[in-house]
């Protein structure tokens, strides 16, 4: 996500290294790389114009104020106040308040709208600690009821659907009705979408959205369609007057115009933006912390509160009290390795860590290393698990012949764990570590 984008705009800071001072010569060829690396990633020429423009105006008007600064560091800091403002300034958050809440979901088919639906539902149930009732309103797409099923049950939420009825509009209204009856808080209403804008379609979710009168109305588009998605998103505003975008498929390959252009294009924040195919793969979209990533910085934020929504306090001191003796075993990593795991992919989790998305560029993460490690620890003994000094030559033969690995594989990890697990004892009695760990539980 951003990749080329963020090496573009690398270079044309680049060009302001070793300059004492901002000149109007040194930005106007800084910029001219910007607006290039702007239009590359798919943003319109007139928006890319009119943000450089606002660029070159900021970074001339500290030419005499910030001298302590050097130019390229300034120039960072213009374009990151931008970008942000770009994308909308600050985060915009859904509006569930009601008896019961109702969200309408739209866009074109392929985008994601019913995955969206299912991890909405369980980011409103988690999250907010909502009742939530999903609601099968695409009565055209064969697989749709299936597939929303699939998802509702993956996620706990309910489902209202009617599969002999073909009126959206009566499938909608029963579903809040029913909701209402039952003490639901919020009614996620899933719609179909066509492959391209055509007016029955148009007339349908406007039927829809005139009947059900929604709290919120979510327009769902593929980042990876980049400008063609922004003027979709235009298009679908000017019908139904819409009060969010939700961003999907940023993990694919994406040149990131959709992010940067729809605010301005639509004016409409970005609400949510999807990030995988998994139901947690869902975050409340900042432009603040987007335009840090886009920029090379990471998102060190959105980083820690991942950690804090798996943080377990008790097992938490539970652990601590067993690196302070020494007794950390291999039950205790499978459980911190399952625990990474729900933070999300490991690639994008070290994407977020600043400095970490250039040094990982051309590095693969394969999660599936996560997979040859839980072999090799599910092939022990009870016992072994529990007391890792067990492991002798023989012991390490039978484990390597029960995970299908070879005997290098299974030495590198004991070793590997041995080292850790003498680092984390050595770490767990230093006081300030300790202090750390105090601050960090007391802040949640």
């Amino acid at each position: 996500m951003f990749d080329n984008l963020s090496d573009r705009l690398e270079g044309a800071f680049k060009s302001l290294t070793g300059d004492n001072r901002i000149t109007e010569i040194n930005v106007a060829t800084s910029l001219k790389e910007i607006r290039r690396a702007l239009v590359a990633a798919d943003v319109n020429y007139k928006i890319a114009k009119e943000f450089t423009d606002k660029v070159k105006e900021k970074a001339l008007g500290t030419e005499n104020v910030l001298k302590a600064v050097k130019p390229g560091q300034l120039m960072v800091k213009i374009v990151q106040d931008e970008l942000t403002e770009l994308m909308g300034g600050q985060s915009v958050g859904i509006n569930v308040k009601g008896d019961p809440a109702v969200v309408l979901i739209a866009g074109l088919q392929g985008s994601g709208k019913t995955t969206f639906s299912g991890k909405l539902a369980k980011y409103l149930q988690e999250k907010r600690k909502l009742k939530v009732l999903l609601t099968a309103g695409d009565v055209y797409r064969p697989a749709a009821i299936d597939q929303l099923t699939v998802l509702a049950g993956q996620v706990g939420a309910e489902i209202y659907k009617e599969p002999e009825n073909k009126n959206p509009v009566e499938i909608a209204l029963k579903a809040i009705d029913h909701a209402r009856k039952n003490k639901f808080d919020v009614v996620i209403v899933d719609t179909a979408g066509r492959l391209s804008v055509d007016e029955k379609m148009m007339q349908e979710i406007s039927d829809v959205r005139q009947a059900i009168n929604p709290n919120e109305t979510l327009f769902v588009v593929d980042s990876m369609t980049g400008q063609d998605a922004v003027n979709t998103a235009k298009v679908f505003n000017e019908r139904i007057d819409y009060d969010g975008v939700v961003l999907t498929k940023l993990d694919g390959d994406t040149r990131g115009g959709a992010a940067l252009s729809v605010k301005y294009t639509v004016g409409k924040p970005i609400k949510f933006v999807s990030t995988g195919e998994k139901m947690d793969a869902l975050d409340v979209f900042y432009p603040d912390r987007m335009a840090q990533r886009i920029l090379g910085m990471g998102d060190i934020i959105s980083f820690v509160e991942r950690a804090q929504d798996q943080f377990d306090e008790e097992e938490a001191k539970r652990l601590e009290k067993k690196m302070k003796k020494n007794k950390f075993d291999f039950n205790d990593f499978l459980s911190q390795l399952a625990q990474l795991k729900r933070m999300g992919d490991m690639k994008s989790l070290l994407n977020m860590i600043p400095g970490m998305s250039k040094a990982m560029k051309n590095i693969d993460i394969d999660d599936t290393a996560f997979s040859r490690v839980e072999a090799i620890i599910y092939s022990m003994t009870p016992e072994e698990r529990a007391s890792p000094e067990l492991l002798n030559l023989s012991r390490k033969k039978r484990i390597a012949r029960g995970c299908g690995q070879g005997m290098d594989d299974v030495n590198r990890f004991v070793k590997q764990f041995d080292q850790m697990r003498k680092m984390m004892h050595k770490l767990s009695n230093n006081p300030m570590m300790a202090q750390m760990a105090g601050n960090f539980r007391a802040k949640r």
